[in-house]
């Protein structure tokens, strides 16, 4: 039985619908039917894009659509984009800030908002830490490298906001996901800065949230939430299989639909998300749910530039290349929503 909706969820039903609407109209009205719709998507094997592809495959979706989808789980983050480039693959999830760097080397690569869930800054209960201040000489954990995106935010939030770089001031670790939230809870770090789903698991087990990456962005001036990851692929392949990809959002809305609907769609999919225990999952269905875009359009780019620029300034040509500014068409359909 699916339980009543929220005013959130509601909304976020709508927001999914007009998502799809927008990617319809900005597709260009041209393309083959020829051949039998189909896409290849590479994904990270254990990836959370998988709940929702799983949830396509389940009630068929993609079928329903026409559409014959492939998933192709790979390792690492650079597999997939190795296989994009190398034409192996259709599709692949990644950011703005990779889709705009092989812009600027000549690709024709776009991308399409997948997920605003982003991650926050957990704490020890009790720990004392009550405000960015108080991290001072402390031990921060960080998800991947010192230019992740959001250490890149944080760090600028922190030198707005108090007028030090947090990267200063403390001492930051760098590691995987699951070892940074293993050493946090064994208290090798005073805090951690993690990607949602991890931060969802901390939160389950009753740590304390400082503060969101998205609550950085009025600070900085980024408008309205920003979009993290995305689904990206070429605009001369979109021009060609206009009704597969389609076909594909279509698929993907419906299964949104879905998952922000149903909490039982979420005791089935308890085995995949890897949840111990229903605190867990409550915290990864609801982060879920927060993540899902609910505009798609003007905003969202501006806030997508903004931010680029943002990280640009603190991560450097190690980052985004040479070039400082978002390049033009990494978001697909351009201004034209």
């Amino acid at each position: 039985m699916i339980n009543p909706l929220s005013t959130r969820r509601k909304f976020s039903i709508i927001a999914v619908a007009a998502i799809t609407a927008a990617i319809y109209s900005a597709v260009p009205a041209h393309g083959t039917t020829q051949n039998p719709l189909s896409i290849r998507l590479a994904v990270l094997k254990f990836g959370t894009v998988n709940w929702e592809l799983n949830v396509i495959k389940h009630h068929e979706l993609d079928k329903r659509s026409g559409l014959v989808l492939d998933v192709v789980g790979l390792a690492n983050k650079d597999a997939t984009s190795i296989a994009l480039n190398a034409g192996d693959v259709d599709m692949i999830v990644t950011d703005w800030i990779w889709t705009s760097r092989q812009r600027h080397a000549g690709a024709d690569f776009t991308f399409v908002p997948y997920s605003e869930a982003a991650g926050s800054v957990m704490v020890h209960p009790n720990s004392g830490i009550e405000r960015l201040e108080d991290l001072r000489g402390k031990v921060i954990g960080v998800a991947g490298s010192p230019i992740d995106k959001s250490w890149l935010l944080l760090r600028a939030y922190s030198f707005k906001t108090i007028g030090e770089d947090l990267g200063k001031i403390t001492r930051p670790a760098y590691a995987a996901p699951p070892l940074l939230n293993e050493k946090f809870k064994q208290g090798e770090f005073d805090a951690v800065l993690n990607y949602w789903n991890y931060t969802a698991r901390l939160r389950a087990a009753g740590m304390t949230e400082l503060i969101k990456v998205q609550d950085l962005l009025p600070a900085l001036g980024v408008p309205g939430r920003l979009p993290l990851i995305g689904y990206v692929f070429s605009e001369s392949w979109a021009e060609k299989n206009v009704e597969a990809l389609t076909a594909f959002f279509k698929a993907s809305a419906d299964a949104r639909a879905i998952m922000i609907e149903s909490d039982e769609e979420w005791e089935r999919l308890r085995p995949l998300t890897r949840a111990k225990d229903d605190a867990t999952l409550a915290a990864l269905r609801d982060g879920y749910r927060e993540g899902v875009p609910q505009t798609y359009g003007h905003e969202q780019e501006e806030a997508i530039r903004a931010a680029f620029r943002i990280v640009a300034e603190h991560g450097g040509r190690a980052l985004v290349g040479r070039n400082i500014e978002l390049a033009p068409g990494t978001l697909w359909g351009g201004e034209a929503y």
